[in-house]
């Protein structure tokens, strides 16, 4: 019997006895388990609970998804970044109402079809809510699987990816796929960790995991080395007039495409629109944000402005429309406390 092949029945058992407590497991339909899946993609959990509970109080269901404002969309999702994929829910909210009249669908080459929605996406709606025997691997799944088949295949490639859902799929329990999958990512999430090492004392995988019989762990899984991102040198200037602050809204397409941000442009240039020479202003602080392909290293100045007039697309903002109704990303974080000094007082 090969490893991967004992893993079922102790998997199970660990996890009736492990699994944590979170709320789209407690009434795992469709559009939870669909919601939560977008939300933790390259995120933890911890980080997501909150945000959850807040999408859920305000669109509970998939024709409130569709029909919610995109500001409002963003809003909620302001934090959690990525924000495409707040854009391709709602897209794949409107695909169900128009294709499925608004019921979610249960076949999963029609649920894989959905806007934003891939293999392991499409793997866990069907596994976890409608209880199809289908593999669901995402990063924790790829981890458990290769430390126990000591697979030192790059992870990162589509063929690993299809050969180890091939691996999973003759040993998916019939009675329990919800577990099992759910299992798969509790225990790359809890126990095979992703940094450090991984605590193979409470592993059910413990006594026939190759990577841990050879000591090979701290090798697998094996990613193919990443190209290094480009770092940007970034001025951001937070203008001020009466109480309220400069915002700006990003291009349509491209990254974080659509939000709003605090005028910034490339160390030397002037932000778009802007005609003139901007007054120097005050140091305001520093800060780093880290995207996928690129790294912003952010210098601040406040500016205090003697007109009311800013460049077309521009808006003046308060600290209560900034903090209920405009998304900006969380690049920003860094100089929002110097934001909420100048104009938030009053609340």
């Amino acid at each position: 019997m090969q490893p991967l092949e004992q893993l079922p029945i102790p998997l199970l058992e660990w996890y009736r006895d492990n699994a944590r407590i979170l709320p789209w497991r407690e009434d795992p339909t469709p559009y939870h388990v669909w919601v939560s899946e977008i939300m933790l993609q390259q995120t933890r959990v911890a980080a997501v609970l909150d945000y959850y509970t807040r999408f859920m109080a305000e669109l509970p269901d998939v024709a409130a998804l569709a029909e919610v404002p995109e500001q409002r969309l963003m809003k909620l999702w302001q934090g959690l970044g990525y924000y495409s994929r707040a854009r391709n829910l709602q897209a794949a909210a409107r695909q169900i109402m128009e294709e499925h009249g608004g019921v979610f669908p249960t076949q999963y080459e029609q649920v894989r079809a959905l806007k934003g929605v891939g293999d392991y996406t499409a793997g866990a709606i069907c596994s976890i809510a409608l209880g199809q025997p289908v593999p669901a691997v995402d990063g924790n799944v790829l981890r458990v699987v290769t430390r126990i088949n000591g697979d030192e295949r790059d992870i990162l490639a589509q063929s690993t990816k299809r050969a180890i859902a091939q691996q999973l799929q003759p040993i998916i329990p019939l009675h329990a796929p919800d577990k099992f999958t759910q299992a798969m990512m509790e225990l790359g999430a809890t126990v095979c960790l992703p940094n450090g090492a991984p605590q193979c004392q409470r592993c059910p995988a413990r006594d026939f995991c190759v990577a841990r019989a050879q000591d090979s762990w701290s090798r697998i899984p094996v990613k193919a080395p990443k190209r290094p991102r480009r770092v940007e040198e970034r001025d951001v200037w937070l203008l001020y007039r009466e109480n309220r602050v400069a915002l700006c809204q990003r291009p349509p397409k491209g990254l974080l495409a659509g939000l709003w941000e605090f005028p910034n442009a490339l160390h030397g240039q002037l932000p778009k629109g802007w005609e003139g020479d901007m007054p120097q202003g005050e140091f305001a602080g520093v800060a780093r944000h880290i995207f996928t392909h690129v790294e912003w290293h952010l210098t601040a100045r406040k500016v205090y402005l003697e007109w009311d007039k800013l460049p077309q697309g521009w808006m003046w903002c308060t600290w209560q429309e900034l903090n209920d109704i405009y998304a900006v990303p969380s690049a920003f974080d860094g100089v929002m406390d110097g934001v909420k000094e100048e104009i938030g007082h009053d609340l």
